[in-house]
């Protein structure tokens, strides 16, 4: 199956990014991509959903699977093909804009072509969301198409990581999968012990993997948690003192959950509560 939606060129436009075409390939044994340097100057990004194909970058072939994704500046040599025994199921698109390429060289993604997606669904529901409006749209609707094309380049700016670094995607998986759960139960004491072994992993590896998957300290995700649940509650049940807050929350000194609201939020509890009040 093909979904493809091919859009014009606009040389002059007022937006960072905007798609040329988007993309869906599934279970196309027959996908098979092979442009010289210099045949095209827009940037592209792939994500591989399920099955397998197969890339040439630094003059070697890697297999890619679930998880995966490849990335191509402007003008690039581009060689890749589907698997003829396991296709994948792959989504894709084509970018350009007169900054992207300044944003993407900052944050180092010029380093590979090859990478690693922490966390897929949020960059496959932006390829998704890309799709549908310009099947629907087309390029009627120039601030939503930018919109989600940016969605898409800052998902994986967020979530990539060099493929060669990634020797432990099940692993890594399953701290993913703990995320909802542990945002859940954030204002618990936190035990680092018992969510190591819910992810079936030392303490040590669990931090690792932890700041690897969000980019964060477990303390600071559980911090982070507290911390908006707390800020609703506040809004929300103005019954409650800023101390039952403080505790209900995790926090049993009300002094040190002033403290962690004012370094987050930049004012105490009582103000952000008198703030909202207010309105």
């Amino acid at each position: 199956m093909r979904r493809q939606r091919s859009l014009p060129t606009l040389t002059e436009n007022a937006y960072f990014c905007l798609p040329e075409s988007v993309g869906w390939y599934q279970n196309d044994s027959e996908h098979t991509v092979d442009r010289q340097e210099g045949a095209l100057n827009n940037f592209s990004i792939h994500l591989v959903i399920s099955g397998k194909g197969y890339v040439y970058a630094d003059h070697e072939l890697h297999t890619l699977q679930a998880g995966d994704s490849f990335l191509y500046f402007p003008l690039q040599q581009q060689r890749y093909y589907s698997s003829s025994d396991d296709p994948w199921d792959v989504r894709w698109v084509h970018f350009y804009g007169s900054k992207v390429k300044d944003y993407l060289l900052e944050r180092g993604l010029h380093r590979s072509h090859l990478w690693s997606i922490r966390q897929t669904r949020p960059l496959e529901q932006a390829l998704h969301d890309l799709l549908v409006e310009a099947e629907e749209n087309t390029f009627l609707q120039l601030t939503k198409l930018s919109t989600l094309t940016y969605a898409v380049i800052a998902e994986f700016v967020n979530q990539a990581v060099p493929l060669s670094t990634n020797k432990n995607a099940e692993t890594t998986d399953r701290i993913v999968q703990l995320l909802p759960l542990l945002q859940q139960e954030a204002c618990k004491p936190f035990e680092l012990d018992y969510w190591a072994n819910k992810a079936g992993v030392s303490t040590y590896y669990f931090c690792k993997l932890f700041k690897k998957v969000t980019q964060m300290t477990p303390m600071t995700f559980i911090t982070l948690s507290r911390l908006q649940m707390s800020k609703q509650w506040l809004l929300e049940k103005s019954d409650l003192t800023v101390r039952q807050i403080a505790l209900d929350a995790g926090y049993p000194s009300t002094s040190y959950f002033n403290k962690k609201f004012l370094e987050q939020e930049g004012m105490t509890p009582m103000e952000y509560r008198e703030l909202y009040w207010n309105k």
